[in-house]
């Protein structure tokens, strides 16, 4: 799907493509690849690379063409092991041409658009649309950031009353999420700081350049810390899973060592030997007796080094 963006003044659709337009491309059909590269003369490797889905941030230039890679976060609606990652988005000009081309459908392009809207002042050229776009990614990493988080909250009060395989899974998905986030936006961040060379930027993108640094700086920090909250809390159950199963084997040692005594003495006493207590009528009591003593005091013994 395609959309056709006038934004001079404001964000508007238009019915065709003009030259200077913003041509928004959405899970691109064979139709809309076919319009990008037949008509609009985009080379058709660009869209190869966009459509990688491991594709790094990352810029390139050739005849006249701009790529920028822009990895950008996204929330898959199936099941999935990964729910939060990152997607590539590209964004792909030329002298009169402003092309972003994105393979899947994402809550930020959509508050993209509504947002610039509201702000009814439009693009001031394509190099304003693209550091808007940085700025926009960078904001809904931190949206997307705060989702994990109340995820992390929510597995660690399930875990606090239980732990269960289930959650613990879960958190282990949350990190693979996070690593995702924290690699793509030091992929970002090292991307806008050569677009700060090769594309030309007057002072008002100078302006929004730093607010991009600022945010995408922001993004980093708190994935890391979440990062490594989630490392502790691991660790921390991994301690605690270890510490119950040591406890339960001491407690079945323990048991095995107290019952280990009445076998022995009764294993002891009741061979076929001559022991002096075959013809004595208190011999079999006084066995008893004796094993039972030996399993109090060695009952007692554990109960007070806090062994059962």
């Amino acid at each position: 799907m395609r959309t056709y963006w006038n934004t001079n003044q404001m964000l508007a659709t238009l019915d065709a493509w003009e030259p200077n337009c913003w041509v928004q491309v959405t899970c691109p059909t064979p139709e809309d690849e076919s319009f990008l590269v037949d008509e609009l003369h985009v080379p058709d490797y660009f869209l190869d690379d966009i459509r990688d889905k491991d594709e790094r941030a990352r810029y390139d230039y050739d005849d006249g063409w701009t790529l920028i890679i822009l990895r950008i976060p996204y929330v898959k609606e199936a099941k999935s092991r990964t729910p939060h990652t990152t997607i590539p988005m590209g964004i792909i000009l030329n002298k009169d041409v402003c092309v972003t081309v994105c393979n899947y459908e994402t809550n930020m392009m959509i508050d993209f658009v509504s947002y610039q809207q509201k702000r009814n002042s439009g693009f001031t050229d394509a190099v304003d649309l693209v550091f808007r776009l940085f700025l926009s990614a960078a904001v809904w990493y931190l949206k997307r950031l705060k989702q994990i988080n109340v995820l992390i909250e929510e597995a660690k009060r399930n875990l606090d009353r239980k732990v269960d395989n289930q959650d613990l899974v879960a958190l282990s998905r949350l990190q693979d999420s996070l690593t995702y986030f924290i690699t793509s936006i030091r992929g970002d961040e090292t991307l806008l700081s050569k677009l700060k060379f090769k594309l030309p930027v007057d002072e008002l993108d100078a302006d929004l350049i730093e607010d991009v640094t600022i945010e995408m700086s922001q993004a980093r920090e708190t994935t890391s810390i979440y990062a490594n909250i989630l490392d502790s809390t691991m660790e921390t159950y991994a301690s605690i899973i270890n510490n119950g199963v040591s406890a339960v084997m001491r407690q079945m040692t323990s048991w095995t060592v107290l019952l280990m005594f009445p076998t022995l003495i009764a294993s002891i006493f009741g061979m076929n030997l001559v022991n002096g207590m075959e013809q004595w009528a208190g011999g079999f009591p006084l066995v008893i007796i004796v094993s039972i003593v030996i399993s109090v005091v060695i009952y007692y013994f554990f109960r007070r080094i806090d062994w059962l």
